[in-house]
């Protein structure tokens, strides 16, 4: 074998080897894993757990007291997971109800209608900004539930205890249920009874599948019983219910969009009319009977969409 050749094999093994190295280094990157829920980023940054758990306490607005927190609005915030202090939501959500007031002030409408209208503005935008993500919250939290039960009932199956299966679950699933069951894991961590930490979590989440796993869980601890057998049908239980809303939900599209569309149709005609023909409206401000007119088709409007809305939601 002469020399150069000896040196082409020894140039290939060298570039296959810088090759295996560069694919190692960049397999080892993407390999690594992420963190997969608040908790673990939190954990992440080098805090201890003591101070993960105080943290997302105080962003979930179970710990600490503000002015603006009022009870039933503090826990809709909770609820629904903003992590945003109160006081600098009702400042942006009253900022956003000042804007939408000097919009329609732009579109011609007079400003003493704007100021009346401020005020249901600034209660409104929040509530109705904390019930949609409350229900967005609520509707992945519904579809999480089934699936973390499992994982705590292959936990108990392997013979783990319960507060270890429970935190396997905030290990492995991502938001919002794994940080809720870090809560609990560190909770029962820093003393507190498992039953206790279960109904802390049901006070936070809201969610009405919650109550039947904390039932589960009180009367095995109390009494004693095979938690997992009860797990594992509670998981077909909540799995079935929601694919029964999800149907039911799907049957009655027809009604909230008819919903949707009634209520879009006079707003975008209204506003597409100011802006084509700013005198038309322009002209009868002043009139009192414009006025009355005005807000009795928004009685009637709002009082269709309610009871179309009823028609087309079923409780279970």
């Amino acid at each position: 074998m002469s020399a150069l050749t000896l040196i082409y094999v020894g140039a290939a093994i060298f570039g296959i080897l810088i090759a295996e190295a560069v694919y190692l280094v960049f397999a080892g990157r993407s390999d690594r894993r992420e963190a997969v829920n608040r908790r673990m980023k939190l954990q992440e940054r080098k805090l201890s757990q003591e101070q993960v758990l105080v943290q997302l306490r105080k962003e979930r607005g179970v710990e600490g007291q503000s002015l603006f927190s009022l009870n039933a609005l503090r826990k809709l915030r909770t609820q629904s997971g903003v992590v945003t202090p109160m006081p600098r939501f009702l400042t942006i959500t009253s900022g956003a109800a000042l804007a939408m007031v000097l919009a329609l002030n732009w579109l011609g409408v007079p400003l003493k209608f704007g100021l009346v209208v401020l005020l249901p503005l600034c209660i409104a935008i929040p509530i109705l900004t904390l019930r949609f993500l409350r229900n967005r919250r609520h509707k992945i939290f519904g579809i999480q539930l089934p699936e973390a039960l499992e994982l705590i009932t292959r936990s108990l199956k392997a013979g783990h205890p319960v507060p270890v299966a429970i935190g396997m679950v905030a290990r492995e699933m991502p938001d919002p249920i794994g940080t809720e069951f870090g809560l609990v894991a560190d909770e029962v961590t820093y003393g507190s009874d498992l039953v206790s930490a279960l109904h802390s979590m049901f006070q936070r989440v809201g969610h009405e599948d919650l109550p039947l796993f904390v039932t589960a869980v009180s009367i095995q601890s109390t009494s004693g019983g095979n938690l997992r057998e009860i797990l594992d049908g509670l998981s077909t239980v909540i799995r079935e219910r929601g694919k029964l809303k999800r149907k039911v939900r799907s049957i009655s599209t027809e009604g909230r969009m008819s919903a949707y569309i009634l209520t879009a149709v006079p707003v975008l005609l209204g506003a597409g009319i100011m802006v084509l023909m700013p005198s038309f409206y322009r002209d009868v401000w002043h009139e009192p009977m414009t006025w009355y007119m005005l807000a009795g088709s928004v009685f009637w409007l709002v009082l269709g969409n309610v009871m179309m809305f009823k028609m087309a939601n079923f409780r279970f």
